[in-house]
């Protein structure tokens, strides 16, 4: 079955992920000190010169600008395939909220209600004393106000015995 997954990507697909792997090895990081070291101590021997200088600005001008689009594209494989792993776990777990599924796909506003919403389950959820419970969204609202109202009551009660 992997033969068949590997046919299906593109050549370049299979260069860019080649790169991506080797890019952030050790080995590589050692030849790229190496260079750097190399390119240092030939620089009494070209003595200083302005192409000696031009090498190395070119040379990591170049690579640094390979490498940018290189970054964000394994960034953006990466950020699918989390999504996709925790839309799988969303949809698994009978109590969370579908509506996060697409959460990704919400725009900035959108996206910070939301968290004010959950800012103030955490909240409520604290004060209730029932933040190691799991609910939806609205059972946890629902059941963090039940528990103040109770805690309210019996704050009064034991007000009224001591009295």
């Amino acid at each position: 079955m992997a033969n068949t997954e590997n046919e299906n990507i593109s050549g370049f697909e299979k260069v860019s992920n080649t790169i991506t792997t080797y890019s952030g090895s050790s080995i590589v990081f050692m030849i790229a000190i190496a260079l750097i070291v190399l390119w240092g101590i030939t620089g009494p021997v070209f003595h200083y010169s302005n192409t000696w200088l031009l090498i190395v600005n070119t040379g990591t001008s170049i690579i640094t600008f390979l490498m940018v689009f290189l970054i964000q594209k394994s960034q953006n494989k990466e950020s699918i395939a989390v999504q996709l792993k925790l839309n799988e776990l969303i949809a698994a777990n009978n109590s969370a909220s579908n509506r996060l599924l697409n959460i990704q796909d919400l725009s900035e506003g959108e996206l910070n209600t939301l968290y004010e919403h959950y800012r103030t389950l955490v909240e409520l959820t604290q004060k209730a004393k029932s933040n190691t419970q799991s609910h939806s969204v609205e059972d946890a609202i629902e059941v963090a106000e039940e528990i103040i109202k109770d805690d309210l009551v019996k704050d009064s009660l034991i007000e009224k015995d001591k009295k």
